[in-house]
């Protein structure tokens, strides 16, 4: 069966999780006033800061959205690689300086810093706090994937497990132990992805007879599910799904490669055939799905062509719309990263500017190591036999499972502290916006220092808990695509106003908080009324959708420097001097 626990994959995933809570109880003396809490006292060496920015970039969607996207589509799952690495560069140039500079806590900080506005805080802490929370989405889903191969439980309790652990560690320690467990789990993830590339590389490629039948999955309106005609179920004789992927023909008529190149890797696959499973889903009238996956040849040149997956058919179709669609989600990607809350409040555990500078640098250097490798893990993926047809985010565990039993469990366990690092520090970033921008300066109570920490607590546990319920509601979507749309509601929140407040003199307050509210608000709708939300969320036919695709990036982000221009201008004689330090 494909999703049987590991026994060895238990204990290993137990190991991690232990020391992970050791760390952050033991760290946890550094964190007793708000500056340790939540900046963790501007101390950590930048090292330290760039590799833990990858930890904190690295997601879910990272390892187990691309690596499947790779896996069931060929290269394009590798355009999200390309887009998130690109965003680095708007970080880098135009953001990790000013952002050290202007603020000290949180991104509203920075945005206020000029106008000391509480319409501004509360717009910014807002914006904060829906960004922080439709990216926690993801994670939460691709915790609820690990969980189901590694223990052999059902998603949700995946789900509730990681929103559990995430609690801990920051309610305990806060900046401190989030980012040493960021730094950790950064490092071993590009370790282990290359040790795993290497091992890929090493065993080759075999051809196989390319598979003839499909698999079916059935669920019932009562709530049973039907796998291949059989009931779901682990014993003799129930329904399970084969694994799958497959090369059905190689260069020359040959039956295996041996080991290959890093060069020769993609060569080969150029001039070989592989088996790629077609997707048709069909719902009768008594409320009966039925999902079928079908076997389909296709040129190993195809695969490595862009366009072939439904996300960026835009590439190949004839459709203005699907065009836009792509170039939608590609700038909302290189916009996103610079406009991330939980990446932004990074620079402020760095001491100076050229602490950030410097941290950026070795994040970018750490982040395009891994996509590199992603490329050739889902890749392997895809012909590794070992393939999940109804769960892309299961890809590259999988594949670990289908080369070495104790490289599956801590390829698992390392992937399940991806996720952890990456909530932590969005978790953490909801509760700043909530104890420093809304609660402290927009409601305008008197907080003590002890009485911030206490409050910033009781919010990540507040926030945890949301995460766990949008993580079981969302669970069928790939996690790359749902940090497509976070990224959407970022930039086009976030980015409008940090820009122009950085090179434009004309901007006013009115214009930050008009240009925030207007693109967070219809970067959301857009997406909630999008075709793939009516498909994947509501059950809904996704012809009856009420905008034209479902990316709103190329939309909503014009519109938010637009909304802030214009409003700008009609508020210009309320501009507020500089202040010196500025």
């Amino acid at each position: 069966m494909i999703h049987a626990a590991s026994p060895l994959a238990i204990t290993i995933f137990v190991l991690f999780v232990a020391l992970t809570l050791g760390l952050s109880f033991y760290l946890g003396r550094q964190a007793k006033s708000s500056a340790g809490f939540f900046a963790a006292h501007g101390q950590i060496p930048w090292f330290v800061n760039g590799v833990a920015f990858a930890g904190d970039y690295l997601s879910a969607a990272s390892f187990l959205g691309i690596c499947g996207m790779i896996a069931f589509y060929g290269y394009d799952g590798f355009l999200y690689s390309i887009g998130y690495l690109a965003g680095w560069v708007v970080a880098l140039f135009v953001v990790a300086e000013p952002m050290k500079r202007l603020g000290k806590f949180t991104f509203a900080d920075a945005l206020n810093s000029r106008f000391q506005s509480r319409g501004i805080k509360l717009a910014a802490g807002v914006s904060t706090l829906v960004v922080s929370v439709f990216y926690l989405i993801p994670q939460m889903v691709g915790a609820g994937v690990l969980v189901q191969p590694l223990l052999g439980l059902p998603h949700w309790a995946g789900v509730v497990i990681v929103g559990a652990v995430v609690m801990a560690i920051v309610v305990t320690a806060g900046m401190v132990s989030t980012t040493w467990v960021q730094f950790i789990k950064g490092s071993l993830l590009v370790l282990f992805s290359a040790i795993l590339t290497v091992l890929i590389l090493q065993r080759g490629f075999v051809a196989q007879p390319a598979p003839t039948e499909s698999q079916t999955i059935v669920k019932q309106a009562g709530g049973n599910k039907l796998i291949n005609g059989l009931p779901f179920g682990d014993g003799e004789g129930q329904g399970q799904l084969r694994g799958v992927g497959t090369i059905s023909h190689l260069p020359g008529g040959v039956k295996e490669t041996g080991p290959v190149g890093p060069i020769e890797f993609f060569r080969i696959l150029e001039e070989s055939e592989m088996v790629l499973w077609s997707k048709q889903e069909t719902k009768s009238e008594s409320g009966e799905t039925t999902t079928t996956f079908t076997p389909t040849p296709t040129p190993g040149s195809q695969v490595l062509q862009p366009g072939q997956s439904p996300t960026f058919a835009g590439i190949r179709s004839e459709k203005f719309a699907d065009k836009l669609n792509f170039l939608s989600l590609m700038l909302a990607l290189f916009c996103g990263t610079a406009s991330l809350p939980h990446i932004l409040i990074r620079y402020y555990t760095v001491r100076d500017e050229a602490a950030a500078r410097k941290s950026t640098i070795v994040g970018i250097a750490c982040i395009g190591a891994f996509y590199v490798l992603t490329l050739y893990m889902g890749l392997g993926a895809m012909t590794s036999g070992a393939l999940d047809v109804s769960d892309s985010n299961m890809a590259a565990p999988l594949l670990a499972r289908s080369l070495s039993e104790p490289l599956f469990a801590a390829i698992s366990a390392i992937a399940f502290t991806t996720v952890l690092g990456t909530v932590s520090g969005l978790i953490l970033a909801a509760a700043g916006a909530v104890t420093h921008d809304l609660w402290e300066c927009c409601g305008g109570f008197e907080l003590r220092d002890h009485d911030r920490v206490r409050i910033a607590k009781l919010a990540s546990l507040v926030v945890g808990v949301i995460a766990i319920a949008l993580g079981i509601l969302f669970k069928e979507l790939n996690v790359s695509y749902l940090v497509g749309w976070a990224f959407s509601v970022a930039a086009s929140a976030n980015l409008p106003a940090l820009v122009m407040l950085l090179f434009w003199k004309g901007t006013t307050r009115q214009g930050i908080i008009a240009a925030i509210l207007v693109g967070m608000v219809t970067s959301l709708a857009w997406i909630l009324m999008s075709g793939d939300t009516y498909a994947a969320v509501y059950g809904w036919p996704k012809e009856t959708s009420l905008v034209p695709f479902s990316q709103p990036g190329i939309v909503t982000i014009p519109l938010g420097f637009v909304t802030l221009v214009v409003v700008s201008l009609l508020t210009r004689n309320e501009v507020s001097p500089r202040r010196e330090n500025e």
